[in-house]
C-alpha cells in the first residue's frame, strides 16, 4: 500500500512538471488577454487618448500640531513689526521673518478673499452660506452652527471679526472654495504669494492647528495693509464691538478697540503653540499704522507691546505720573553699556510730525522688562533681583503703582535694548512667569491686568 502511494505521488509530480514545461514554451503574447486569441501584433491598436487627472477635493481636516520643539514656529521670543499703511514702510521690526503659526489671524486672508468676491459681485452680504457637517464640527470658539443651517455672508464676516468664530470661518471658506475648505486653502496661499507673502502657507480657513500652516509677522503686515488700503469700505467690520445674531448678542474679543484711542481693528489669535497673536490698525491725524505682534506669552503682554509700538510710531510722549521707581543695589547687575540698535530695528522712514519728536533714544538701551503687579514690596524686590541674576544685565528696580485705591508693586529690569527685553521676557515665559515690555520713556507704566503670581 505504501509502495502504491509513493508511485502516485511521483506520477502527479511528473504531470505538474509537464504542464509547466508546456506553459513556459508558449510565446509571451499568448497570455496578454483572456478574450482575444489572435496575437497582439496582428491587431491595430489606436493611440490611447491622454488621461485626464480628476482630483477630488475633500474637506481639509485640521492636523494636530507637533509638540513644542523649541525651534521654527515655536522658537522662543516674540515676533513684531510696525508699518505705515499708506507707504508700506517699516517703522520697527524684530524677529519679523521667523516662521510662526498664525492661529486665527488666518481669518484675515479669508476676509481678504471675501471682500474681493463682494467687490466682483460674485456674492452679496445677503448671500446665504450653507453650513456643512465639517464646518459645524470644528473646535470652538464658534457660533454653534448646525449641519444644514445657513448663515449670511454679513453674519459670517461679523462673527469672524468679533468673536473669531471657527464654524463661520470654515463655512465661508468652503463657500469661497466652491464647497471645499482645502481648495479655499489653496486659493488663500495663491493670494498670499501674489501679495508678496513669500513665507506663508494656508491649509484651512479657521487657523486651527496645522503644522504646515505658517506665516511671519512681516507677511501678516502685508496682508493687513492690503485689506486696509484696498478695501476701505469694509473697514467698519473690524470696528464692530458687538452685533446681534439670531437674538443673541455676540461681543468682540479684541480689547485694543477699547484700550487704544484711534484703534480701528483688526484681529486676535491664539493656540497653545502659536501663543497670543495680535494685529492692530490705528489712525491718528490722518495717518494709519499697522502693528503685528506674534508669540506673546499673554494677552496683557500683547496689548502692552502693541500699545508701546503704536505710541512710538505715532511719536507720542507719555506724561510722567506720580508712580515712583526705586532702584535696588545689587552686584548682580553690571553697568549697562550702550548697545547698537538691533539690525531688525529700522528707523522711521517717514519724518515725525512737527511738535511730536520720536521718543526712542539713539542707543535704544532704555527698554524695561516688567513682572507684576504684585501685592508685596518684598516679593517684587526679590523678583527683580532674581531676574537680574538670571540675565546678568540691566538694572533691577521696583515700581510702586496705585490701582483702584490699592498700592501694588512691579518688578522691573531696566536699561535694556529691545532685543534684550524680548529675550528676558522669553526666559521668564519659559519659567511660567508673565512679563511685559515697557518702551523708553514709559517705564512708569504698569501692566495692571496681570494677576499676582
Amino acid at each position: 500500500m505504501r509502495r502504491r502511494h509513493g508511485r502516485q505521488i511521483r506520477i502527479f509530480g511528473a504531470s505538474i512538471a509537464s504542464v509547466c514545461a508546456v506553459l513556459l514554451a508558449q510565446p509571451a503574447h499568448a497570455h496578454t488577454s483572456r478574450h482575444h486569441h489572435h496575437p497582439v501584433a496582428s491587431r491595430t491598436v489606436p493611440p490611447r487618448a491622454p488621461r485626464i487627472e480628476r482630483r477630488v477635493y475633500m474637506p481639509h481636516v485640521a492636523v494636530p500640531a507637533p509638540v513644542d520643539a523649541g525651534f521654527g514656529p515655536t522658537a522662543p521670543g516674540v515676533s513684531a513689526i510696525l508699518i505705515d499703511a499708506a507707504s508700506g514702510n517699516v517703522i520697527s521690526a524684530i524677529g519679523a521673518d521667523i516662521p510662526r503659526y498664525p492661529a486665527s489671524l488666518t481669518k484675515l486672508m479669508v476676509l481678504d478673499l471675501a471682500f474681493q468676491a463682494l467687490r466682483d459681485h460674485r456674492m452679496t452680504l445677503d448671500t446665504q452660506i450653507p453650513v456643512s457637517a465639517h464646518a459645524a464640527s470644528v473646535q470652538r470658539v464658534k457660533l454653534g452652527l448646525q449641519p444644514g443651517d445657513t448663515i449670511t455672508v454679513q453674519q459670517a464676516i461679523l462673527a469672524m471679526t468679533t468673536m473669531s468664530a471657527n464654524d463661520a470661518a470654515t463655512a465661508l471658506g468652503e463657500y469661497l472654495g466652491g464647497g471645499s475648505e482645502y481648495r479655499c486653502g489653496q486659493e488663500m496661499t495663491l493670494q498670499a504669494h501674489a501679495l508678496g507673502m513669500a513665507q506663508t502657507q494656508f491649509y484651512n480657513a479657521s487657523g486651527l492647528p496645522n503644522p504646515n500652516q505658517i506665516t511671519t509677522a512681516r507677511d501678516l503686515s502685508i496682508l493687513a495693509r492690503d485689506i486696509v488700503e484696498t478695501y476701505p469700505e469694509d473697514q467698519t467690520f473690524f470696528e464692530v464691538q458687538k452685533f446681534d445674531f439670531n437674538g443673541r448678542t455676540v461681543y468682540s474679543n479684541n480689547q485694543m478697540l477699547k484700550l487704544y484711542p484711534g484703534a480701528t481693528g483688526m484681529k486676535t489669535g491664539y493656540t497653545t503653540l502659536a501663543k497670543h497673536n495680535l494685529i492692530t490698525s490705528a489712525q491718528r491725524d490722518g495717518r494709519t499704522l499697522i502693528g503685528v505682534v506674534l508669540h506673546e506669552p499673554s494677552w496683557g503682554a500683547s496689548y502692552q507691546q502693541m500699545t508701546a509700538m503704536l505710541d512710538t510710531g505715532f511719536g507720542n510722549h507719555i506724561a510722567p505720573t506720580t508712580n515712583t521707581a526705586v532702584a535696588l543695589n545689587t552686584q548682580a547687575a553690571p553697568p549697562v553699556q550702550p548697545a547698537p540698535p538691533h539690525p531688525d530695528l529700522v528707523a522711521a522712514a517717514a519724518p515725525p510730525r512737527q511738535g511730536t519728536p520720536m521718543t526712542l533714544p539713539a542707543t535704544y538701551a532704555d527698554w524695561t522688562a516688567q513682572i507684576g503687579p504684585l501685592t508685596r514690596l518684598s516679593r517684587a524686590r526679590r523678583q527683580a533681583i532674581e531676574v537680574a541674576h538670571l540675565r546678568g544685565i540691566g538694572v533691577p528696580r521696583v515700581a510702586r503703582v496705585e490701582h483702584h485705591g490699592r498700592i501694588l508693586y512691579t518688578a522691573q529690569l531696566a536699561g535694556l535694548t529691545l532685543t534684550a527685553a524680548h529675550e528676558t521676557c522669553s526666559a521668564l515665559a519659559a519659567r511660567r512667569t508673565s512679563c511685559v515690555i515697557i518702551p523708553p520713556q514709559a517705564a512708569h507704566m504698569a501692566a495692571l491686568n496681570q494677576p499676582d503670581s
